[in-house]
């Protein structure tokens, strides 16, 4: 039921839900992470056993920064948990990594542990000796010694920018931490397909390194997203309005943050109300594509412009953004179909469209998509996964979905387990 709320209230908790939805920035506190059990029981059982490793991989934006944020925080037990976060860049070296690594670390020595003098503070970074070519041996040593009083747990994101051989260092790395039993964990993200793709060396690593791979969330955990920042407001939500934006999110947190944001906002700032309805998201949604990643929007209107009224190129790019997808978010031309004849109400069959599939992979459209196969079975899939939910977002305000046709793809993506997948 609908609260209004004071003018001076809603304001205070307008301002509270941009601490509450964070669509611009990863979650960095427990208590505002959603879903995620079985990637969290995986990391943290590699955690508690000497000699494992783990690699987190999958799309952007599925929430891998956000799980290793928060990661430390599900373990239990006494210990000093050390979690330092670094990112990679392609201008890294090994040495150079794990300087950031260390440089991230404050250590306190006692007598007993190393020989220092009580309460004498150091940093981590010169138990690496000093040197400015750093081993694999020089890590594991130096592990071994913040080991003695706390579970090192080394985070090193956006592994996948590395270049290869410097990505060998690290499979060098593993093997010897867990060959020495070193009571340390090294966790590697990274945007990738497979494993392969971010470890090239050392078939022997992989009985080290626990592989888990992060889906898009499921529809429950995208709800649980927004149950849970809603109720931090102490707002309510209608079970229209959690479908919509389950939906537009497509399984991505960042557009469950972004829609949630504006939706709450909406409702405070327009409305003075503390009840989201169905409509709200409505609105809602034409503030988020206003919103959105400016990389995003200049991709979508790169790839769709044209100086054609009867232009197809927005509808088939909407139809590719509504087509199904398997695992790894790639889709066939077939696919496409029935998609863009339910949007535009004509029969269009593959040649019609099949020309700005291709120039959708090519530079003068983006590229957009990527393209893998041969010839007459082609798969296609967005380069950036952010690109399909506000393509979306942008058919809907648009009024290219109607309402029948949300209706048909709420039905279909309460079935998926682990992806939406609106046909």
């Amino acid at each position: 039921m609908s609260a209004l709320l004071s003018p001076e209230r809603a304001l205070e908790l307008s301002l509270q839900a941009g601490t509450v939805f964070s669509p611009t920035a990863p979650v960095d506190e427990r208590s505002l992470f959603a879903g995620r059990n079985e990637q969290v029981r995986k990391l943290i059982d590699a955690i508690n056993q000497k000699g494992q490793h783990a690699i987190l991989f999958g799309e952007r934006g599925v929430g891998k920064t956000s799980l290793a944020n928060v990661l430390a925080s599900f373990l239990s037990g006494g210990a000093t948990v050390l979690s330092p976060r670094v990112n990679c860049d392609t201008m890294d070296s090994f040495s150079s990594v794990w300087h950031k690594v260390f440089a991230e670390i404050d250590m306190v020595h006692s007598v007993k542990a190393s020989g220092f003098a009580p309460g004498t503070q150091d940093k981590a970074l010169d138990l690496l000796g000093g040197s400015d070519d750093v081993s694999p041996d020089d890590v594991r040593r130096a592990l071994t010694v913040l080991s003695r009083n706390s579970l090192p747990i080394l985070i090193l994101d956006e592994f996948d920018r590395l270049r290869q051989d410097i990505k060998r260092g690290f499979a060098d790395t593993i093997k010897t931490l867990s060959d020495h039993a070193v009571r340390a964990t090294v966790l590697l993200v990274g945007v990738a397909d497979s494993v392969d793709q971010l470890i090239v060396e050392h078939q022997s690593v992989e009985r080290a390194l626990v592989q888990v791979r992060m889906p898009r969330m499921s529809v429950d955990e995208i709800k649980q997203i927004i149950n849970t920042g809603v109720d931090r407001l102490e707002m309510t939500i209608e079970p229209d309005a959690l479908e919509r934006i389950s939906l537009f999110s497509q399984g991505l947190p960042h557009y469950a943050h972004l829609l949630g944001l504006h939706t709450v906002r909406t409702a405070l700032d327009d409305e003075a109300c503390s009840h989201v309805k169905a409509s709200t998201v409505d609105t809602a949604t034409k503030k988020a594509l206003q919103d959105a990643q400016q990389s995003v929007t200049s991709a979508c209107h790169k790839a769709t412009l044209s100086t054609r009224k009867d232009s197809l190129f927005s509808d088939v790019l909407l139809s590719c953004a509504l087509a199904p997808q398997d695992s790894l978010g790639w889709f066939a031309a077939q696919d496409v179909r029935q998609p863009l004849r339910e949007i535009t109400g004509k029969q269009y069959d593959i040649p019609s469209f099949a020309q700005h599939l291709n120039e959708f992979t090519e530079a003068k459209r983006g590229p957009i998509l990527q393209k893998t196969g041969a010839r007459k079975r082609y798969r296609f899939r967005f380069i950036n996964p952010l690109v399909q939910p506000f393509v979306i977002m942008q058919g809907f305000a648009a009024g290219k979905l109607k309402e029948n046709l949300l209706l048909r793809l709420q039905k279909h993506a309460a079935k998926q387990s682990e992806r939406m997948l609106p046909f």
